[in-house]
């Protein structure tokens, strides 16, 4: 979604012409640990990580891979 610019352009209205690294320290903001945005690769290392069998006992909860977004 933040690669779209009408998404980039809601946290950077003043800006015309949008770019991510324009808009990046809006994102910075949105969550807890300090990082713009979660990157694809840790998204896909939570889903290998419940498809392993390190996860075999987690069973009905919630993985969030928000950097932290949730928490504010």
């Amino acid at each position: 979604m933040v690669q779209h610019e009408s998404s980039r352009g809601l946290f950077d209205p003043a800006n015309p012409d949008p770019t991510r690294e324009g808009a990046e320290a809006v994102f910075v903001t949105t969550n807890t640990l300090p990082v713009p945005s979660v990157e694809a690769a840790d998204i896909s290392n939570a889903v290998l990580f419940l498809a392993s069998d390190e996860a075999r006992y987690i069973t009905g909860v919630t993985l969030p891979a928000d950097a932290g977004s949730m928490l504010k």
